[in-house]
């Protein structure tokens, strides 16, 4: 019987793409002695065998190797992917907070700016308010103007009226005091002569003389009262045109400083 030693055996193979080297512990049987000639075909067979199988196993190691290393490199290009995703996330995040400061900044100037539209829109209204109102002034000063036109046009032809009458009448008047004076001068002139004639006796033609006299002095009495009372009436109007022309002057002044 052939006896064979228990002691593993470490073999160290090479892989053949990249360079690698593995260790391979694993127990297997220690070389036999020398065989007779008898067994020296089996043991080229198991030899054969085992050296296919080590190759097998180097074959399988390397396939798993590269199957590793193509799992790492899919791995980085994943982890790649991922960290360009996420800083494309980022980016996309960064922007988005930009955008979102960009729309409050936009909506804060949009409530601004409605703001200032509300004000100027108020600002308007209040402005042709007042506008309307003093327009409606205008046109009452206007109506006021127009009055006060047509009433200083019948004031003035009133007063133009008045002058007239009042010259023809102080025309007549004085005519009528000269004429009355010359017939005074006259009467006395006569009565010196019938006082100085010593005609006396005639009493009838001293009453009508007298009476004559005292008529002519009643009628002058009469026209100075005339004359007076249309002094009186002229002052009278001359005043109220002056107050009048007063009232309108202060009325545009009030109108100007109210526009």
């Amino acid at each position: 019987m052939i006896q064979y030693a228990t002691e593993p055996l470490i073999l160290s193979v090479r892989s053949r793409p990249g360079g690698h080297t593995a260790n391979l512990s694993r127990p297997i049987k220690p070389k036999p002695p020398p065989p007779t000639p008898a067994g020296a075909g089996a043991a080229m067979e198991l030899s054969a065998a085992f050296e296919e199988r080590v190759r097998q196993m180097e074959d399988a190691r390397n396939h798993r190797l590269a199957l590793l290393h193509a799992e790492k490199e899919i791995q980085a290009a994943k982890s790649r992917i991922l960290s360009a995703k996420l800083a494309a996330a980022r980016r996309l995040e960064h922007r988005r907070l930009l955008l979102e400061r960009r729309a409050a900044d936009l909506a804060s100037r949009a409530l601004v700016a409605r703001a200032d539209i509300d004000a100027a829109r108020f600002r308007r209204l209040a402005v042709a308010r007042d506008l309307s109102s003093v327009r409606d002034e205008i046109e009452e000063a206007e109506r006021r103007e127009e009055d006060w036109d047509r009433f200083y046009e019948a004031k003035r032809k009133e007063m133009e009226e008045f002058q007239e009458v009042s010259q023809r009448f102080k025309a007549e008047t004085r005519e009528e005091v000269q004429r009355l004076r010359d017939l005074v001068s006259q009467l006395k002139s006569t009565l010196q002569e019938l006082q100085s004639s010593e005609m006396y006796s005639n009493n009838a033609e001293i009453d009508a003389a007298e009476a004559r006299k005292s008529d002519l002095t009643a009628k002058k009495a009469k026209l100075d009262e005339s004359l007076a009372s249309s002094r009186q009436f002229r002052a009278l109007l001359q005043q109220q045109l002056q107050k009048a022309f007063q009232s309108q002057v202060g009325d545009q002044n009030t109108a100007q400083t109210t526009i």
